[in-house]
């Protein structure tokens, strides 16, 4: 999703002519994978299956805003067809995340508030002051409630429910003036938190914007792209001594890229991962890319997808 080089000449011209030798696939959309590798800028200030870091991981180093450039498919191109995009998932989803009860331990276990943030007893609702990073700013409210459903000014052993929703805006530049207008939000809500409980279950959505606009010796490009995940139904298992993958539920995460160099047409990638938890060791994967299809698998925990 997000590699920041300056287009060559060269890697324009292959943008718009389809120019690479022995592929199968439009060159355009090769040359688009590496977007995938990636989150959009800020992303990571929201909550999704993502890997945060991932943010990082931009071809203009990090935090920057990804344009195009660079060969797709595995590796520094792009995840393929084997692979996971936005730099995988997060450590929750895999298995990744020690055993532990309580709000703040555990998988999806930490969702607290700080210091700025104020309770609302007509609402129900902690809300945060907006804290600026990098050109980014991010806002949240959060929702907390015991087990019988009394909404709390802020979460302690008793929480059972948290609910978070999330917005990150703003603009990042790049020294050499490239400039990404982001627009993020998620909303996640948790049950299961509160000591004893047998299992916790997830359901959230996010979605981000990341628009670049900037100059290289190929001319002026505009690039957009988009992400975002639904996260249905998820219910990891609470186990006392280890780790827990989650056994039920699914995971839908979505990336679109559209690149346009002036006086050219534009040209968009498309990729959509589904993951879904049966019960076993082996979660199943399909992967669309470009209207291509692959089924395959993920070992749990922390495996990484084998496909067919």
């Amino acid at each position: 999703m997000k590699r920041v080089t300056i287009v060559a000449p060269a890697a324009v011209l292959c943008l718009l002519t389809a120019c690479i030798p022995g592929t199968t696939e439009s060159s355009e959309f090769v040359l688009l994978g590496s977007a995938f590798n990636s989150i959009p800028v800020g992303f990571d200030e929201v909550q999704s299956s993502f890997v945060s870091a991932a943010d990082s991981a931009g071809n203009g180093g990090p935090g920057g805003p990804w344009m195009p450039g660079g060969r797709g498919g595995r590796g520094h191109g792009g995840p393929g067809m084997g692979g996971l995009m936005g730099g995988g998932m997060g450590p929750g989803f895999l298995g990744d995340i020690g055993v532990g009860h309580g709000f703040g331990r555990g998988p999806f276990g930490n969702a607290g508030v700080d210091s700025t943030c104020v309770y609302s007893a007509a609402t129900g609702d902690v809300t945060c002051a907006p804290v600026t990073r990098n050109g980014i700013t991010v806002t949240r409210i959060a929702s907390y409630k015991t087990s019988s459903g009394v909404a709390q000014a802020k979460p302690d052993s008793t929480t059972n429910y948290a609910r978070v929703r999330t917005t990150a805006t703003g603009t990042r530049i790049r020294r050499d003036s490239a400039t990404a207008v982001v627009n993020h939000t998620s909303d996640r809500t948790v049950t299961g938190l509160a000591v004893g409980s047998a299992s916790r279950t997830v359901n959230g959505t996010s979605s981000g914007t990341e628009n670049t606009t900037g100059t290289s010796t190929g001319g002026t490009f505009t690039s957009v792209r988009i992400a975002g995940d639904t996260v249905k139904a998820l219910i990891i298992p609470l186990q006392d001594g280890k780790p827990t993958y989650p056994t039920s539920g699914s995971v839908t995460r979505h990336s679109k890229v559209t690149v346009t160099i002036a006086g050219g047409t534009p040209e968009v990638s498309d990729r959509r991962e589904v993951i879904t938890y049966n019960g076993t060791a082996s979660a199943t994967l399909v992967i669309t890319e470009n209207g291509v299809t692959k089924n395959c698998t993920v070992a749990l925990p922390h495996g990484r997808p084998s496909c067919q």
